[in-house]
C-alpha cells in the first residue's frame, strides 16, 4: 500500500484538472468485439472531442484498471463485456505552443469479448456504434486508434 503524506495524497486524488495537470493521468480503453465489429465512441470532450475512439476515461482512486475499463465500457455504452487480454500502455502527451505540457495520459487498452447490452451513447459519449473494420477509415479518429484497431483486428485474425 502507498503512504502519502496528507499534503500530497490529496494532490494525487485531485484529476479534475485534465487540462495542465501537476501530474499524469492513468486511463483505460476497451478494444469490444462483438463478432468481427468494434465499438467506438464519437468524443464529447477535449481532447478530441468529436473524434471516433474507444470507450474509455480515468481510473478511480482504489480501482483497478480491469475494473475501470470495463465501468467506463459500461457507462459510456451499456455495454458489458468480458475483458481477454490487455493490448498496450502508451502516454498521450500533448504541449500547447510555448511547450507546456497541457494533458499527460498514461493509457492501457484492454481487449473485450461483448456479453450484453445495445451500444447507446452515455456519459460523455456523443455516439456509440458496432464497426467493421473497413468502415474505420470513414472516421475521423482520435490518432493512432485507427492503426491500433487494423492492427487488433490483423492479430485476431492471424490466430
Amino acid at each position: 500500500m502507498l503512504c502519502l503524506p496528507d499534503d500530497r495524497s490529496e494532490t494525487l486524488r485531485d484529476t479534475s484538472s485534465r487540462s495542465y495537470p501537476k501530474h499524469p493521468l492513468i486511463g483505460v480503453c476497451t478494444l469490444c468485439w462483438d463478432g468481427e465489429n468494434i465499438l467506438v465512441i464519437k468524443r464529447g470532450r477535449e481532447p478530441y472531442k468529436n473524434h471516433w475512439a474507444l470507450p474509455g476515461g480515468l481510473v478511480e482512486l482504489g480501482e483497478t484498471l480491469d475494473d475501470a475499463a470495463l465501468r467506463e465500457l459500461f457507462e459510456e455504452t451499456g455495454v458489458r463485456a468480458k475483458i481477454v487480454g490487455q493490448l498496450e500502455t502508451f502516454d498521450s502527451i500533448h504541449r500547447d505552443q510555448e511547450d507546456k505540457v497541457a494533458s499527460h495520459f498514461v493509457l492501457t487498452v484492454f481487449e473485450a469479448e461483448h456479453l450484453s447490452g445495445d451500444a447507446i451513447a452515455a456519459d460523455d459519449a456523443l455516439a456509440a456504434k458496432w464497426c467493421r473494420p473497413e468502415e474505420l477509415s470513414s472516421l475521423l479518429m482520435t490518432p493512432g486508434t485507427h492503426d491500433r484497431l487494423l492492427g487488433a483486428y490483423k492479430r485476431r485474425n492471424s490466430l
